[in-house]
């Protein structure tokens, strides 16, 4: 990411943090709407699940000019979502939610830059849990191509930010 981009996620979450919630609520709603399969990995009471988001999502968001220092702590996020059940096909449906939530959220100030900002943090993001998850066994080879894919995905999937839910 370059320190524009880092700066659009900074400047634009702080649009979202005053209605965390309404934030994480259309999150949930989007993934669920898009991925049904996954909601069988979440408890039924989803309270403490939206404060973790937005929780790590703002210590994420605070730390991206800094990612070699979040990296380890994104790594073990990773390696616990293993035992939650997600795997790597679950990364691009989460990622498709955060970006139309974004989009829902900040309307017109989800600008290009903006919206490709936010895609890059996710997907570099992405590809530190996903490298964790499985252990080191990829090759850096295979995990820029799985970068690649999920970012070309990533911008196929995304619609104008105003779908209805």
């Amino acid at each position: 990411m370059t320190p524009e981009q880092v700066k659009l996620v900074k400047d634009s979450f702080k649009e979202v943090l005053p209605i965390a919630g309404v934030a994480a609520d259309l999150f949930y709603d989007r993934l669920f709407e898009i991925a049904p399969e996954v909601r069988p990995l979440f408890r039924d009471d989803l309270v403490a699940q939206k404060k973790k988001l937005m929780a790590m999502l703002a210590t994420v968001v605070v730390n991206l000019h800094e990612l070699d220092k979040i990296a380890p702590a994104v790594g073990d996020l990773g390696k616990r979502h293993v035992a939650y059940g997600v795997t790597a096909k679950h990364f691009e449906p989460v990622g498709a939610a955060l970006l139309w939530t974004l989009g829902e959220i900040l309307g017109a100030d989800f600008a290009p830059p903006v919206k490709t900002a936010w895609t890059e943090a996710y997907v570099t993001l992405a590809g530190v849990m996903s490298g964790a998850a499985a252990n080191g066994t990829r090759t850096l080879r295979t995990a820029e191509a799985e970068l690649e894919y999920l970012r070309a995905r990533l911008a196929a999937l995304e619609g104008p930010p105003s779908m209805p839910l």
